[in-house]
């Protein structure tokens, strides 16, 4: 077994925050030596390269690590993180991660009231600034295992993350695809047949155009789908969307960003320790998001898995 390492391991994503990431880091590398943090960087070169190096770092001994990124670094850390803890036996009680948000979407360290301030972050870090976080597991189509950060979801989520994705992969950037994104997918949506079982307890079956689950409340850069969601509390939140005329969903959208989905009588909100998604025929086998990567399809099983991770918090 490697001897374990006290320095932070940071993953930088250099393409994330629309290629901003260099000119931001050099200077974070500069004030971290001043502060006195040991540190290690290790560059991605491709996508999900950082759950490989973050699974390399910890069987190296590394028990801090950070993604530089947004919440997709952060998505691919924790996976390389929690599915080497899985395979190796060790608690991921002995690790702390961090994110130092350089990226176009950061809503993770909303949950944790983390400052999107670099300068601030390295802050954090030196003065040990930890909390903890739920891990949250879910197991989809084929048995495909996946490790959720922030939020994850079916339906329209997963359609408007995976038009996002495909324009990004196209050198796309900028406010501006997230809300073609979600125009488009306003209009050429169609709604999905599933079962929901939480704890055991069927609570819907039918046609439902969206499902989001939380480990915690914000996603979307900004939307508060499942707002009463918190990373530490054992818990999972989510939010369902049945089918209904277009016009009664508009006039509910206001909610998501207001954090008050909860309220809503249309809308289906509920907590729980084990969710299933089925679907009921072959076309609502739909696509799977987790922070807003598109990672598996329907059916799924997904919960906190009772293990908690250390993690940076303001």
């Amino acid at each position: 077994m490697s001897e374990t390492k006290s320095a932070w391991y940071f993953i930088v994503n250099p393409r994330a925050g629309s290629g901003k990431t260099m000119s931001e880091w050099v200077p974070a590398e500069r004030l971290l030596e001043q502060k006195g943090i040991p540190f290690v960087t290790a560059m991605t070169d491709h996508k999900k390269h950082a759950i490989t190096l973050a699974r390399e770092a910890a069987a190296a001994g590394y028990r801090r690590i950070a993604a530089v990124g947004g919440d997709g670094s952060l998505h691919e850390v924790l996976g390389g993180i929690c599915s080497w803890c899985d395979e190796s036996g060790t608690p991921p009680e002995e690790f702390c991660l961090a994110v130092v948000p350089i990226g176009s979407g950061n809503d993770w360290i909303k949950s944790c009231d983390v400052p999107d301030d670099v300068q601030e972050v390295i802050k954090l870090l030196a003065n040990e600034s930890f909390g903890r976080m739920d891990i949250v597991r879910a197991t989809s189509r084929d048995g495909r295992v996946t490790y959720m950060a922030n939020c994850a979801g079916t339906g329209f989520d997963s359609h408007v993350c995976e038009r996002v994705n495909r324009q990004k992969e196209r050198g796309l950037r900028g406010r501006m695809i997230y809300l073609n994104a979600l125009r488009y997918t306003i209009f050429h949506i169609k709604p999905i047949s599933v079962i929901v079982t939480a704890d055991g307890q069927e609570v819907f079956s039918g046609e439902a155009y969206s499902l989001a689950l939380g480990n915690g409340p914000w996603s979307g850069g900004g939307m508060r789908q499942v707002p009463l969601a918190r990373n530490d509390d054992g818990q999972l939140d989510y939010m369902i969307v049945p089918r209904a005329r277009l016009r009664k969903i508009v006039k509910e959208v206001p909610r998501l960003f207001a954090g008050t989905a909860h309220e809503s009588e249309f809308i289906l909100s509920g907590r729980c320790t084990s969710l299933q998604i089925a679907p009921l025929d072959e076309a609502s086998a739909d696509l799977v998001e987790f922070d807003g990567e598109v990672e598996g399809r329907l059916p799924m099983v997904i919960g906190p898995t009772g293990q908690q991770i250390r993690v940076l918090k303001g």
